[in-house]
């Protein structure tokens, strides 16, 4: 007896749904007895080895092994790894352009005591999500048009993974969503940020200059705005079209904006010289 192979995935508990194992299959994570096949129609015997292959943390594979409903999940999930001491639990967050729920399944799994999952788009947020009562379900709303009120009141963390806008247009609204003292992290796409003209082949930022720019723009709008920046990494992941992405952690400052640009004034945390040598070291990696 034989069975194809996404089907194989998924009674093997290797994926949770044939749609996310023939993703797997695709990306050519799987290896049928030691051969990697790339084919979901596959016959595989019953007595055949399955393996998923690179499905370690930060992968592309990691959010079909666990369950996730979307790959930005492995984003969230390694920007708390890499910072603990950025506490979710208990705490009310907001998930801006929440999409399918990726980033709002991490904040659950992290002991979120609820989550407002904000996104312009309609009847995307995965079924389990709506269902589940710590969840609030707001489709169709544009970040731009909502306030503290519609949110039900200040929240302590907000996540965001905005597309097609800048975060330089969005950042004022952002920071009135949240406490002070409040905790943020956003996702940054330069694709996003640098305008049509400046991107490359496929709709690609190539330029590490032009990815610090981004970066060094957006820390000065942000403290414009009472947000002072913490830290900022490279996302695990690139987007879909190949973008290099960066996980950018801010804090709402306790005083009233804008946040001084000296490292420690105020309590803001790193200063903007500290935080403009991270953005230049951050533009350049590889990966």
């Amino acid at each position: 007896m034989s069975t194809r192979l996404d089907r194989a995935l998924v009674q093997r508990g290797l994926a949770p749904t044939r749609t996310q194992a023939q993703l797997l299959v695709r990306d050519g994570l799987v290896h049928v007895d030691g051969e990697e096949t790339r084919r979901a129609a596959h016959p595989v015997p019953d007595d055949a080895e399955i393996t998923v292959v690179g499905a370690g943390t930060g992968t592309e594979a990691e959010w079909v092994r666990r369950g996730w409903v979307g790959r930005g999940a492995v984003k969230l999930a390694a920007a708390l790894e890499a910072w603990p001491d950025l506490v979710v639990r208990g705490r009310r967050c907001l998930d801006v352009g929440a999409s399918t729920g990726g980033f709002t399944q991490v904040l659950l799994e992290h002991g979120a005591a609820s989550v407002v999952a904000l996104d312009v788009g309609h009847d995307q947020l995965a079924q389990a999500l709506r269902d589940d009562p710590r969840v609030l379900d707001l489709s169709g709303v544009s970040v731009r048009d909502v306030d503290e009120d519609a949110v039900g009141g200040p929240v302590d963390v907000l996540v965001g993974d905005l597309s097609f806008i800048s975060l330089r247009l969005v950042l004022p609204v952002l920071a009135g969503l949240v406490r002070r003292d409040g905790d943020l992290v956003l996702l940054v796409k330069p694709q996003f940020e640098v305008g049509a003209d400046a991107l490359g082949r496929g709709g690609v930022v190539r330029s590490a200059r032009q990815r610090e720019e981004v970066l060094l723009a957006l820390d000065d709008e942000a403290r414009r705005c009472g947000l002072a920046p913490q830290d900022l990494r490279r996302s695990p992941l690139r987007g879909g079209t190949g973008n290099v992405e960066f996980l950018w952690r801010l804090r709402r400052c306790s005083h009233p904006a804008p946040c001084p640009p000296s490292a420690g004034m105020m309590g803001c945390g790193p200063g903007r010289t500290q935080m403009a040598a991270l953005a230049r070291t951050r533009a350049q990696e590889d990966g």
